[in-house]
Protein backbone atom coordinates (compact mmCIF):
# COMPACT_ATOMS: atom_id res chain seq x y z
CA UNK A 1 0.00 0.00 0.00
CA UNK A 2 2.37 2.67 1.34
CA UNK A 3 5.46 1.79 -0.88
CA UNK A 4 2.93 3.02 -4.20
CA UNK A 5 3.48 6.47 -3.24
CA UNK A 6 5.77 8.44 -1.66
CA UNK A 7 5.46 11.43 0.20
CA UNK A 8 7.52 14.35 -0.12
CA UNK A 9 11.05 14.56 1.65
CA UNK A 10 11.05 16.34 5.22
CA UNK A 11 13.02 19.26 5.64
CA UNK A 12 14.72 20.49 8.56
CA UNK A 13 11.93 22.18 10.15
CA UNK A 14 9.63 18.82 10.01
CA UNK A 15 12.11 17.15 11.93
CA UNK A 16 12.24 19.71 14.50
CA UNK A 17 8.73 19.58 14.67
CA UNK A 18 9.23 15.21 14.84
CA UNK A 19 11.16 15.57 17.68
CA UNK A 20 9.38 17.97 19.44
CA UNK A 21 6.46 15.45 19.02
CA UNK A 22 7.92 13.08 20.04
CA UNK A 23 9.20 14.96 23.10
CA UNK A 24 6.39 15.85 24.20
CA UNK A 25 4.69 12.28 23.57
CA UNK A 26 7.29 11.15 25.92
CA UNK A 27 5.94 13.36 28.65
CA UNK A 28 2.30 12.65 28.36
CA UNK A 29 3.38 8.81 28.28
CA UNK A 30 6.05 9.89 31.65
CA UNK A 31 2.78 11.56 33.33
CA UNK A 32 0.60 8.21 32.81
CA UNK A 33 3.20 6.22 34.60
CA UNK A 34 3.37 8.52 37.59
CA UNK A 35 -0.59 7.90 38.35
CA UNK A 36 -1.93 5.79 39.24
CA UNK A 37 -1.36 2.56 41.94
CA UNK A 38 1.04 0.01 41.44
CA UNK A 39 -1.88 -2.60 40.62
CA UNK A 40 -4.12 -0.15 38.15
CA UNK A 41 -6.56 -3.42 37.63
CA UNK A 42 -7.49 -3.50 41.41
CA UNK A 43 -7.49 -6.28 44.10
CA UNK A 44 -7.94 -9.09 41.47
CA UNK A 45 -4.08 -8.09 39.87
CA UNK A 46 -2.95 -7.10 43.45
CA UNK A 47 -4.12 -10.75 44.96
CA UNK A 48 -2.29 -12.41 41.62
CA UNK A 49 1.00 -10.37 42.40
CA UNK A 50 0.81 -11.78 46.41
CA UNK A 51 0.65 -15.61 44.34
CA UNK A 52 3.51 -15.00 42.63
CA UNK A 53 3.69 -17.15 38.84
CA UNK A 54 5.58 -14.58 36.62
CA UNK A 55 8.45 -12.49 37.66
CA UNK A 56 7.97 -10.00 34.54
CA UNK A 57 8.33 -6.44 36.12
CA UNK A 58 8.57 -2.78 34.63
CA UNK A 59 6.59 -0.77 32.14
CA UNK A 60 6.00 -1.08 28.54
CA UNK A 61 4.75 2.28 26.26
CA UNK A 62 3.24 2.87 23.66
CA UNK A 63 1.41 5.61 21.32
CA UNK A 64 0.18 5.50 18.22
CA UNK A 65 -3.17 4.49 16.69
CA UNK A 66 -6.95 5.09 18.31
CA UNK A 67 -8.45 2.24 16.20
CA UNK A 68 -6.50 -0.78 17.91
CA UNK A 69 -6.84 1.91 21.34
CA UNK A 70 -10.09 -0.42 22.81
CA UNK A 71 -8.32 -3.70 21.62
CA UNK A 72 -5.23 -2.10 23.37
CA UNK A 73 -7.11 -1.87 26.70
CA UNK A 74 -8.24 -5.36 26.22
CA UNK A 75 -4.70 -6.76 25.70
CA UNK A 76 -3.26 -4.47 28.81
CA UNK A 77 -5.65 -5.97 31.42
CA UNK A 78 -5.32 -10.02 29.92
CA UNK A 79 -0.99 -8.92 30.37
CA UNK A 80 -1.06 -7.45 33.03
CA UNK A 81 -3.44 -10.00 34.81
CA UNK A 82 -0.87 -13.24 33.90
CA UNK A 83 1.98 -10.67 35.07
CA UNK A 84 0.74 -8.37 38.04
CA UNK A 85 4.22 -6.97 38.38
CA UNK A 86 4.09 -6.00 34.88
CA UNK A 87 2.49 -2.88 33.12
CA UNK A 88 1.87 -1.50 29.58
CA UNK A 89 0.82 2.21 29.29
CA UNK A 90 -0.16 3.51 25.95
CA UNK A 91 -1.20 6.88 24.36
CA UNK A 92 -3.94 6.59 21.79
CA UNK A 93 -2.52 9.71 19.96
CA UNK A 94 -2.94 8.44 16.12
CA UNK A 95 -1.12 6.03 14.25
CA UNK A 96 1.32 9.53 12.72
CA UNK A 97 1.94 10.48 16.01
CA UNK A 98 2.96 6.74 17.09
CA UNK A 99 5.39 6.11 13.73
CA UNK A 100 7.00 9.75 14.94
CA UNK A 101 7.77 9.02 18.87
CA UNK A 102 9.52 6.06 17.33
CA UNK A 103 11.13 7.32 14.96
CA UNK A 104 12.02 9.98 18.03
CA UNK A 105 12.81 7.69 20.21
CA UNK A 106 10.42 8.86 22.62
CA UNK A 107 8.13 5.20 22.89
CA UNK A 108 9.43 1.48 23.09
CA UNK A 109 6.36 0.66 20.56
CA UNK A 110 3.94 2.51 17.84
CA UNK A 111 0.60 1.12 17.45
CA UNK A 112 0.01 2.35 13.68
CA UNK A 113 -2.60 1.23 10.75
CA UNK A 114 0.02 1.85 8.16
CA UNK A 115 3.59 0.52 8.41
CA UNK A 116 6.64 2.32 8.03
CA UNK A 117 7.77 3.43 5.04
CA UNK A 118 11.16 3.27 3.54
CA UNK A 119 12.25 7.21 4.64
CA UNK A 120 10.66 5.98 8.27
CA UNK A 121 12.68 3.13 8.50
CA UNK A 122 16.08 5.39 7.92
CA UNK A 123 15.15 7.49 10.20
CA UNK A 124 14.15 4.70 13.06
CA UNK A 125 17.66 3.20 12.66
CA UNK A 126 19.17 5.54 14.84
CA UNK A 127 16.80 4.68 17.86
CA UNK A 128 16.51 1.29 16.98
CA UNK A 129 19.93 0.36 15.65
CA UNK A 130 20.62 -1.02 12.17
CA UNK A 131 18.21 -3.49 11.68
CA UNK A 132 15.56 -0.90 11.93
CA UNK A 133 12.01 -1.34 13.45
CA UNK A 134 9.66 -3.95 12.28
CA UNK A 135 5.89 -3.71 11.59
CA UNK A 136 3.72 -6.81 13.10
CA UNK A 137 0.36 -7.16 12.16
CA UNK A 138 -1.98 -7.73 15.26
CA UNK A 139 -5.37 -6.33 14.56
CA UNK A 140 -7.29 -6.58 11.69
CA UNK A 141 -11.18 -4.27 11.81
CA UNK A 142 -13.39 -3.10 8.75
CA UNK A 143 -13.44 0.58 8.02
CA UNK A 144 -17.30 1.94 8.58
CA UNK A 145 -18.44 4.06 5.61
CA UNK A 146 -21.21 5.23 8.58
CA UNK A 147 -24.06 7.91 7.96
CA UNK A 148 -26.70 9.60 9.98
CA UNK A 149 -29.76 9.56 7.51
CA UNK A 150 -32.82 9.88 9.38
CA UNK A 151 -34.97 6.14 8.92
CA UNK A 152 -32.22 4.09 7.20
CA UNK A 153 -29.51 2.20 8.40
CA UNK A 154 -28.10 0.47 5.53
CA UNK A 155 -27.39 1.39 1.92
CA UNK A 156 -25.97 -0.23 -1.22
CA UNK A 157 -22.59 1.73 -2.41
CA UNK A 158 -19.96 1.36 -5.21
CA UNK A 159 -16.67 3.06 -4.76
CA UNK A 160 -17.32 5.54 -6.98
CA UNK A 161 -20.20 6.53 -5.07
CA UNK A 162 -18.76 6.92 -1.63
CA UNK A 163 -15.62 8.74 -3.71
CA UNK A 164 -17.84 10.93 -5.14
CA UNK A 165 -19.28 11.48 -1.57
CA UNK A 166 -16.45 12.34 -0.07
CA UNK A 167 -15.14 14.76 -2.90
CA UNK A 168 -18.17 16.97 -2.53
CA UNK A 169 -19.35 15.41 -5.88
CA UNK A 170 -22.46 13.86 -4.76
CA UNK A 171 -23.90 16.64 -2.28
CA UNK A 172 -27.63 15.56 -1.32
CA UNK A 173 -28.74 11.77 -0.44
CA UNK A 174 -31.50 11.49 -2.93
CA UNK A 175 -28.88 11.81 -5.63
CA UNK A 176 -29.92 9.58 -8.60
CA UNK A 177 -26.11 7.76 -7.88
CA UNK A 178 -27.21 6.30 -4.35
CA UNK A 179 -31.09 6.15 -5.56
CA UNK A 180 -30.00 4.10 -8.67
CA UNK A 181 -27.87 1.22 -6.15
CA UNK A 182 -30.94 2.11 -3.63
CA UNK A 183 -34.25 0.79 -4.99
CA UNK A 184 -36.90 0.68 -2.70
CA UNK A 185 -35.32 2.92 0.24
CA UNK A 186 -36.94 6.36 0.98
CA UNK A 187 -34.18 8.68 0.69
CA UNK A 188 -34.64 12.48 1.90
CA UNK A 189 -33.93 15.45 0.41
CA UNK A 190 -30.93 16.33 2.73
CA UNK A 191 -27.55 17.98 2.36
CA UNK A 192 -24.76 15.65 3.00
CA UNK A 193 -21.68 16.55 5.29
CA UNK A 194 -18.76 14.64 4.93
CA UNK A 195 -17.01 14.04 7.90
CA UNK A 196 -13.29 13.61 7.88
CA UNK A 197 -9.98 12.84 10.54
CA UNK A 198 -8.04 16.37 11.39
CA UNK A 199 -4.98 14.40 12.37
CA UNK A 200 -2.48 12.18 10.17
CA UNK A 201 -4.47 8.87 10.16
CA UNK A 202 -3.57 5.34 9.19
CA UNK A 203 -7.97 4.86 8.87
CA UNK A 204 -7.57 7.73 6.64
CA UNK A 205 -4.24 6.19 4.93
CA UNK A 206 -6.12 2.84 4.39
CA UNK A 207 -9.47 4.67 3.75
CA UNK A 208 -7.77 6.52 0.27
CA UNK A 209 -6.10 4.13 -0.53
CA UNK A 210 -9.36 2.28 -1.07
CA UNK A 211 -11.18 5.03 -2.85
CA UNK A 212 -7.56 6.03 -5.05
CA UNK A 213 -7.17 1.90 -6.14
CA UNK A 214 -10.64 0.94 -6.70
CA UNK A 215 -12.45 4.50 -8.00
CA UNK A 216 -9.31 6.38 -9.34
CA UNK A 217 -11.25 8.25 -12.02
CA UNK A 218 -13.27 10.13 -9.08
CA UNK A 219 -10.36 10.14 -6.50
CA UNK A 220 -6.96 10.90 -8.25
CA UNK A 221 -5.13 11.64 -5.03
CA UNK A 222 -3.02 8.35 -4.03
CA UNK A 223 -3.16 6.72 -0.63
CA UNK A 224 -2.46 9.65 2.39
CA UNK A 225 -2.38 9.91 6.08
CA UNK A 226 -3.89 13.18 5.72
CA UNK A 227 -7.26 14.42 4.59
CA UNK A 228 -6.57 16.67 1.34
CA UNK A 229 -6.28 20.33 2.02
CA UNK A 230 -8.03 21.28 -0.39
CA UNK A 231 -11.73 19.38 0.11
CA UNK A 232 -14.23 21.86 2.60
CA UNK A 233 -14.47 18.41 5.01
CA UNK A 234 -15.57 18.91 8.72
CA UNK A 235 -12.51 17.80 11.03
CA UNK A 236 -12.45 15.75 14.18
CA UNK A 237 -9.09 14.10 15.98
CA UNK A 238 -9.56 10.25 16.07
CA UNK A 239 -11.95 7.76 15.41
CA UNK A 240 -14.30 8.79 18.37
CA UNK A 241 -14.24 12.46 17.28
CA UNK A 242 -15.57 11.43 13.60
CA UNK A 243 -18.09 9.31 15.17
CA UNK A 244 -19.66 11.68 17.52
CA UNK A 245 -19.49 14.60 15.16
CA UNK A 246 -21.29 12.17 12.73
CA UNK A 247 -23.80 11.37 15.37
CA UNK A 248 -24.84 14.79 16.19
CA UNK A 249 -24.89 16.18 12.60
CA UNK A 250 -28.24 15.07 10.70
CA UNK A 251 -26.58 13.75 6.60
CA UNK A 252 -23.35 13.50 7.57
CA UNK A 253 -21.12 10.88 6.42
CA UNK A 254 -17.55 9.25 8.29
CA UNK A 255 -15.26 6.66 7.72
CA UNK A 256 -14.05 4.95 11.04
CA UNK A 257 -12.86 2.01 12.66
CA UNK A 258 -15.94 -0.28 13.16
CA UNK A 259 -15.40 -0.98 16.60
CA UNK A 260 -16.38 2.67 17.04
CA UNK A 261 -19.53 2.82 15.23
CA UNK A 262 -22.73 1.62 17.19
CA UNK A 263 -26.40 1.20 15.80
CA UNK A 264 -27.14 5.29 16.16
CA UNK A 265 -25.33 5.19 13.13
CA UNK A 266 -26.06 3.71 9.28
CA UNK A 267 -23.42 1.76 7.82
CA UNK A 268 -22.70 1.40 3.99
CA UNK A 269 -22.45 -2.32 1.96
CA UNK A 270 -19.90 -1.59 -0.49
CA UNK A 271 -19.72 -2.86 -3.82
CA UNK A 272 -16.89 -5.69 -4.77
CA UNK A 273 -17.38 -6.98 -8.20
CA UNK A 274 -20.89 -7.91 -8.36
CA UNK A 275 -22.22 -8.20 -4.89
CA UNK A 276 -22.47 -5.84 -1.83
CA UNK A 277 -21.11 -6.94 1.01
CA UNK A 278 -21.72 -5.76 4.88
CA UNK A 279 -18.71 -4.57 7.01
CA UNK A 280 -18.17 -7.21 10.06
CA UNK A 281 -14.74 -8.75 11.37
CA UNK A 282 -15.17 -11.65 9.14
CA UNK A 283 -15.36 -9.98 5.93
CA UNK A 284 -12.31 -7.86 6.45
CA UNK A 285 -10.80 -11.18 7.47
CA UNK A 286 -11.52 -12.87 4.10
CA UNK A 287 -10.18 -9.84 2.59
CA UNK A 288 -6.93 -9.70 4.38
CA UNK A 289 -6.79 -13.29 3.39
CA UNK A 290 -5.52 -11.99 -0.14
CA UNK A 291 -2.94 -9.56 0.68
CA UNK A 292 1.01 -9.86 0.12
CA UNK A 293 4.24 -9.25 1.88
CA UNK A 294 5.40 -5.74 0.89
CA UNK A 295 8.50 -6.46 -0.99
CA UNK A 296 12.27 -5.79 -0.45
CA UNK A 297 11.93 -5.34 3.31
CA UNK A 298 13.55 -7.55 5.97
CA UNK A 299 12.06 -11.38 6.84
CA UNK A 300 10.84 -10.71 9.69
CA UNK A 301 9.15 -7.53 8.72
CA UNK A 302 5.07 -8.49 8.08
CA UNK A 303 4.40 -5.09 6.55
CA UNK A 304 1.27 -5.76 4.00
CA UNK A 305 0.25 -5.01 0.62
CA UNK A 306 -3.72 -5.15 0.68
CA UNK A 307 -6.17 -5.81 -1.92
CA UNK A 308 -8.61 -3.81 -2.52
CA UNK A 309 -10.68 -5.44 -5.28
CA UNK A 310 -10.57 -9.08 -3.43
CA UNK A 311 -11.68 -12.19 -5.65
CA UNK A 312 -13.26 -13.63 -2.73
CA UNK A 313 -16.73 -14.08 -2.27
CA UNK A 314 -17.65 -12.02 0.82
CA UNK A 315 -14.64 -9.71 1.43
CA UNK A 316 -14.69 -6.31 2.90
CA UNK A 317 -11.78 -4.87 1.08
CA UNK A 318 -12.19 -1.22 3.02
CA UNK A 319 -10.29 -2.46 5.76
CA UNK A 320 -7.25 -2.11 7.65
CA UNK A 321 -4.07 -3.82 9.48
CA UNK A 322 -3.09 -2.28 12.49
CA UNK A 323 0.59 -3.11 13.08
CA UNK A 324 2.90 -3.01 16.23
CA UNK A 325 5.59 -1.63 15.49
CA UNK A 326 9.11 -3.15 17.44
CA UNK A 327 12.39 -1.92 17.33
CA UNK A 328 14.68 -5.16 15.87
CA UNK A 329 16.82 -4.70 18.50
CA UNK A 330 16.66 -2.94 22.54
CA UNK A 331 19.54 -1.86 24.67
CA UNK A 332 17.66 -2.34 27.38
CA UNK A 333 16.98 -5.74 28.82
CA UNK A 334 14.23 -5.19 30.53
CA UNK A 335 12.26 -3.16 27.57
CA UNK A 336 13.52 -6.20 25.32
CA UNK A 337 11.68 -8.78 27.66
CA UNK A 338 8.06 -6.72 28.21
CA UNK A 339 8.04 -6.22 24.14
CA UNK A 340 8.62 -9.73 23.52
CA UNK A 341 6.18 -10.73 26.60
CA UNK A 342 3.40 -8.59 25.72
CA UNK A 343 3.66 -8.68 21.52
CA UNK A 344 3.51 -12.66 22.39
CA UNK A 345 0.09 -12.00 24.16
CA UNK A 346 -0.97 -10.26 21.32
CA UNK A 347 -0.88 -12.11 18.94
CA UNK A 348 -1.74 -15.16 21.09
CA UNK A 349 -4.94 -17.27 19.77
CA UNK A 350 -5.68 -15.91 23.76
CA UNK A 351 -5.39 -12.30 22.89
CA UNK A 352 -6.55 -12.66 19.17
CA UNK A 353 -9.97 -14.14 20.91
CA UNK A 354 -10.47 -11.17 23.98
CA UNK A 355 -9.75 -8.50 21.03
CA UNK A 356 -12.01 -10.19 18.52
CA UNK A 357 -15.08 -10.81 21.32
CA UNK A 358 -14.31 -7.28 22.86
CA UNK A 359 -14.28 -5.28 19.64
CA UNK A 360 -15.03 -7.35 17.01
CA UNK A 361 -12.09 -7.38 15.72
CA UNK A 362 -10.97 -10.42 13.07
CA UNK A 363 -8.47 -12.37 14.72
CA UNK A 364 -5.40 -13.11 12.41
CA UNK A 365 -4.97 -15.83 10.24
CA UNK A 366 -3.11 -18.80 11.36
CA UNK A 367 -0.11 -17.75 8.74
CA UNK A 368 0.21 -14.18 10.11
CA UNK A 369 0.41 -15.46 13.40
CA UNK A 370 3.36 -17.67 12.79
CA UNK A 371 5.11 -15.15 11.02
CA UNK A 372 4.20 -12.65 13.87
CA UNK A 373 5.58 -15.21 16.32
CA UNK A 374 8.88 -15.83 14.85
CA UNK A 375 9.44 -11.92 14.18
CA UNK A 376 8.90 -11.03 18.00
CA UNK A 377 11.80 -14.31 18.88
CA UNK A 378 14.08 -12.48 16.57
CA UNK A 379 13.93 -9.39 18.31
CA UNK A 380 17.39 -8.89 20.19
CA UNK A 381 19.28 -7.09 22.57
CA UNK A 382 22.25 -4.70 21.32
Amino acid sequence: MRSASRPPRRTGTDRIFRAGAASALALALTALTGCGSDYPLGEEQRRAAERGGSDLSGILTGVGSSAQNAAMLTWRSGFESMHPDARVQYLSAGSGAGRSALVGGGTDFAGSDAYLDEEEQAEVREFCGPGGALNIPVYISPISVAFNVPGVQELDLDAATVAGIFRHEITRWDDPAIAAQNEGVELPDLRITPVARADDSGTTENFTDYLHSVAPEVWPDEEDGSWPAELPTERSQGNAGVVSVTATTEGAVTYADDSLVDDSLGKARVKVGSEYVAVSGEAAGTAVGEATRVAGTDPHDIALELEREPDGSGAYPVVLVSYHVYCSSYQDPEVLELAKAFGHYVVSEEGQQASSEAVGSAPLPENLTAEAQAALDSISLR
